[in-house]
């Protein structure tokens, strides 16, 4: 699943209105950025036993208690959404509103109390905390959602996320205790997984606006 996640925006990089290839390092650098506190949440949500992987689909094989093809899903993913977020950037107009903060600020203060609420659900109240981290994120910059590009590569993303986490929880690869969930589905999707896929994502595309930036010598539009 890695490898075909990797496989469309590697063999479209090239494309010269788009120019991609030009953007790896900055795309990569910022993957591997987000995906080390991922990574360590990943872990510990695997060892306090809020979610699992089945052996039948993720090998026996683990390293802090994730199997190996997970540690490559935290580069693969947000590469292809930085890919999807530049096509989007070629292609469509740019729209940016009034970049203000105290919608953000407010956002921010609801997932905080609503972790706190479900401080008793492991994978709920964590999530919901990521949630309420990354708008205290866009209070302090908020200029980059307040862009058009970067909702719409949110939005376009979830096309592909219904797909790949359908499938891992359809089979299941992933397994989830229902201690740790409000058990509230989308299909085979718990809600939390829309959540955690938007903060993983968020964080990837204000990381990458940053290493962007500092190739080019100007910030990132």
């Amino acid at each position: 699943m890695d490898a075909l996640i990797l496989a469309f925006p590697v063999a479209l990089s090239f494309d010269r209105k788009v120019g991609f290839v030009r953007r790896w390092p900055a795309a990569f650098a910022a993957a591997g950025l987000v995906a080390v506190p991922y990574l360590a949440w990943d872990s510990l949500m695997s060892a306090q036993g809020a979610w699992g992987f089945a052996d039948r689909w993720a090998g026996i094989a683990r390293l802090l208690w994730l199997p190996p093809g997970e540690f490559v899903f935290f580069l693969a993913v947000p590469f292809a959404c930085v890919f999807v977020h530049e096509v989007v950037r070629a292609y469509v107009p740019e729209k940016a509103a009034r970049a203000t903060r105290a919608p953000w600020a407010v956002l921010a203060t609801v997932f905080l109390a609503a972790a706190l609420i479900f401080r008793g659900r492991l994978y709920t109240s964590t999530v919901l905390g990521a949630a309420a981290l990354f708008f205290a994120v866009a209070v302090v910059a908020p200029g980059a959602l307040a862009l058009r590009s970067f909702w719409l590569s949110i939005l376009v993303s979830y096309v592909p996320f219904l797909a790949a986490n359908g499938l891992l929880t359809g089979l299941p690869v992933v397994t989830y205790s229902p201690e740790a969930i409000l058990g509230f589905r989308v299909i085979s999707i718990p809600v939390e997984d829309f959540l955690y896929s938007f903060t993983l994502l968020g964080f990837n595309l204000l990381a990458y606006r940053v290493f962007r930036g500092q190739e080019s010598g100007a910030p990132s539009s």
